[in-house]
């Protein structure tokens, strides 16, 4: 971006926040509210995502993260326009979280607070926009229970709704009483406020307060302590003084104390049409220019956070080939310290210390050289002077180190080299040997796998790769075909291994289904009400509605779960199967025995890839 974002919208991390949470590293925060904290991030392909992590007082509450798996569950089957769909969850972690698309726009509340109310179109745009999102969000059997305006955004399209059904974990857990608020008081319906039961015309009652909000620039129950504006809601009349009168009548049977006396959502829609002059067509201009401006601001997005480069295995030092003897003085080590063949430091007593030419005092003859040293070198106690008639050979650092490059090569102040040793023929034609045995094993791996076995030469990990994986590149695992399976029937308590063809339910002796070996099972306890699918041999994922089950999406996935409720399950949902044994399959559930069948199954579409991965414990 070419320049940088506001600090308004986006808060830098502070010491206290996470710096990568599910994987998502953090880039900034976006805002926090009663459930939690809602950070940016991005996706690996660069998307941007707002990701919320639930407080640790929820986490802790077994009933919220009951619900709250439930709730999640719910909201990934929400698909709408004006909704923000769910990218991504983890439910069962130690501290939940939920990611969603980003909106790059502000929120109703922020709006109108900085620009004040917005013109009858705008209104009208927002409520119907509002309306088909909750249409949308109720037809998946959710309540959002929270509609404010800090919950719309308003983006360049329309408006978004988002956090719905969020609110309905914390409904009835242990923080209720120590403080802790989640809905907002001053949207909240009668019913809602008195505890009594509710259905999704107490939306429909915030959405009243919210076409109030929009077009007045205040809240229709006035502001103040909560309690205060929770005796108005559940008392006295909404003030609409203020209120456009082509609006009071819509808003009048929105905020009916009486659930049954609100409109539905689509009178509610086409009564906005009927205010409206002329048709009602969202587009990028139904917002005032002012209110747009801030949308461009908040596509400035902040760079995502680096991500820091994998930790390399420690290996040994790659040996350095020595300088020449010009390339350094003997007085001035090599960059990086000693070499590896110099001797250790070691200081001499003052007396001992023969000083270099260049370090004479004026008028005093430089001490001579050792024989056979070179000029300057101090030579360590205890170092006999060569006898005459005695020539050092060169340094050979290949006799102590078979690594390093062959060739002569001379340190200067490196320790007198012992004399060559004699050749060993032995050894040569040992290497020989041994370097014809390794041509031989890579001529062998090149060659075509005939025996059909494959084998973990071919993945890397045989005799033609090399423990660092320095050898060629392995040939990429060929991705084998994939067999279908239509309504495979699997009664209650019996299990399905992939490998079998075709896979045929089965009892599981070992244990029970849930202990045993079964790579997809159906567990129906009658006595607890229990159905579930589950594996007992690997990993499932329950898929997201936009996304088509396949090998590649099943290997790309990595929201693991050992079981799934039935409860969260719609006919179509698609689950990812990944067993031990490196089998992969596509389930698809089809739906389960009605009440009168004798027997207690569930049917399921199949789709298998045998032999898709190597055989590992996941």
């Amino acid at each position: 971006m070419s320049s940088a974002p506001s600090a308004e919208f986006f808060q830098p991390l502070k010491a206290d926040d996470p710096a990568v949470v599910g994987g998502y590293r953090l880039a900034a925060v976006l805002g926090a509210g009663g459930m939690g904290k809602v950070y940016l991030s991005y996706t690996p392909g660069g998307r941007p995502i707002a990701l919320k992590v639930i407080r640790s007082e929820f986490s802790e509450d077994p009933e919220f993260r009951r619900r709250f798996q439930q709730e999640v569950r719910s909201a990934e089957r929400v698909q709408g326009l004006y909704t923000a769909p769910v990218i991504d969850s983890d439910t069962e972690g130690a501290q939940p979280w939920l990611a969603t698309a980003y909106v790059p726009g502000p929120s109703l509340a922020h709006a109108v607070a900085l620009h004040g109310a917005l013109p009858l179109r705008s209104v009208l745009l927002l409520t119907v926009g509002v309306a088909e999102a909750l249409h949308v969000i109720h037809g998946a059997g959710i309540v959002h229970r929270d509609l404010k305006p800090a919950n719309v955004l308003l983006a360049a399209d329309g408006p978004r709704v988002i956090d719905f059904g969020i609110a309905r974990a914390a409904d009835s857990t242990s923080l209720t009483s120590t403080g802790v608020s989640v809905g907002t008081p001053a949207y909240m319906a009668p019913e809602q406020a008195s505890a009594g039961t509710i259905t999704p015309a107490t939306d429909v009652f915030a959405l009243g307060q919210l076409v109030a909000f929009a077009a007045i620039g205040a809240p229709a129950f006035g502001d103040g302590p909560s309690h205060a504006v929770l005796y108005r809601i559940v008392h006295e009349d909404p003030d609409l003084s203020g209120l456009p009168d082509e609006l009071r009548p819509l808003v009048t049977r929105c905020l009916s104390r009486d659930p049954a006396a609100r409109p539905a959502l689509t009178e509610i829609i086409e009564l906005c049409q009927q205010i409206s002059p002329q048709p009602l067509r969202q587009g990028e201009d139904w917002l005032p220019r002012t209110v747009a401006g801030s949308i461009t601001e908040r596509l400035k997005l902040p760079a995502p956070a680096p991500t820091p480069p994998p930790q390399q295995p420690a290996t040994a030092p790659t040996p350095t080939p020595l300088p020449t003897p010009t390339e350094y003085s003997p007085q001035t080590p090599p960059p990086g310290g000693a070499h590896p063949y110099a001797p250790p430091a070691h200081t001499p007593p003052a007396h001992a210390v023969a000083a270099a030419p260049t370090q004479a005092a004026p008028g005093v003859q430089a001490a001579p050289a050792a024989p056979g040293l070179p000029p300057g070198y101090r030579p360590p106690p205890g170092y006999q002077t060569p006898q005459p008639g005695h020539h050092p050979q060169p340094y050979n650092p290949q006799a102590h180190n078979p690594g390093y490059p062959t060739g002569p090569h001379t340190y200067p102040g490196a320790y007198p080299p012992p004399a060559r040793r004699p050749r060993r023929t032995g050894l040569i034609v040992a290497g020989s040997v041994a370097a014809a045995v390794v041509g031989l094993g890579i001529i062998g791996y090149l060659l075509p796998d005939t025996t059909g076995k494959g084998g973990d030469a071919k993945a890397g990990n045989g005799p033609g790769a090399s423990a660092g994986g320095s050898s060629a590149s392995p040939k990429k695992r060929a991705d084998p075909q994939p067999a279908a399976y239509e309504g495979v029937d699997v009664t209650g308590n019996y299990a399905l291994m992939l490998a079998d063809n075709p896979p045929r339910p089965a009892e599981d002796h070992g244990g029970g289904v849930m202990y045993g070996k079964g790579d997809l099972y159906y567990y129906s306890d009658t006595l607890f009400g229990e159905d579930k699918l589950g594996s007992a041999n690997g990993k499932l994922v329950l898929l997201n509605n936009t996304q088509q089950g396949s090998l590649e999406t099943c290997r790309a996935e990595t929201r693991y779960t050992e079981k799934i409720g039935l409860d969260q399950l719609t006919k179509g949902s698609q689950i990812c199967v990944l067993s031990k044994a490196g089998h992969i399959a596509v389930a698809t559930y089809r739906g389960k025995s009605g009440p009168d069948d004798p027997s207690k199954y569930i049917t399921v579409d199949l789709t298998v890839w045998r032999n898709a991965d190597d055989p590992k414990d996941r």
